[in-house]
């Protein structure tokens, strides 16, 4: 066998160098009545930007930047899913709550001590987000408050597999218009903290 094939040759990678990655390519433009899948970051297009639960909030931070996004998925080492960290959450009152409660410096703070574990989070469904429209995941999000939603299906075993996520910046930006949750976020909190009280 080798004598039908020839070696080719190597060269010493460069300084500097990166790789490839795959862009998922959306519309520029979309209407309330375009496919949500013209919207959604979808992972079988484009890898999800994951990080370890040990990590800083100043390494998500970098990440983010660097990234270009404003969510990361925890994960483990087997990449299961442990939660999900947003900006908001890294400039938020978290941090300050977590270290009021244990103490400590917020370079002593972990993803893991602030994301929102897996099993807060809520999803939605590639199977009615295939049939769905850009209004409808507007007013879903703007419903439930939320500047992310995660979008599932499932695998040959019946398993959630996050498929990919709607941000309202990146919707916003698609439609030419802003998106404000906070209000209905604001009310929600506003609702939470008087039935805490």
């Amino acid at each position: 066998m080798s004598e039908n094939y020839t070696t080719l040759p190597y060269s010493s990678l460069s300084n500097g160098s990166t790789y490839h990655r795959p862009p998922q390519r959306l519309p520029d433009r979309v209407t309330a009545d375009s496919a949500a899948t013209d919207v959604m970051t979808d992972f079988t297009k484009v890898a999800a930007i994951t990080m370890g639960p040990c990590a800083t909030l100043s390494a998500a931070e970098q990440r983010m930047i660097a990234s270009g996004v404003r969510l990361l998925l925890v994960t483990d080492q087997s990449n299961a899913i442990l939660g999900i960290i947003t900006s908001t959450d890294l400039h938020g009152d978290r941090p300050l709550k977590y270290l009021q409660e244990v103490g400590g410096k917020r370079e002593d703070i972990f993803l893991r001590d602030i994301m929102t574990p897996a099993d807060k989070l809520e999803v939605l469904y590639m199977v009615d987000v295939e049939n769905a429209k850009v209004g409808h995941i507007v007013q879903t999000m703007k419903r439930v408050g939320r500047q992310h939603a995660l979008v599932v299906d499932l695998d040959g075993n019946k398993q959630q597999m996050v498929r990919g996520i709607f941000s309202t910046k990146q919707i916003s930006k698609q439609l030419g218009i802003n998106i404000d949750t906070t209000e209905v976020a604001k009310t929600f909190a506003e609702l939470e903290m008087a039935l805490t009280a």
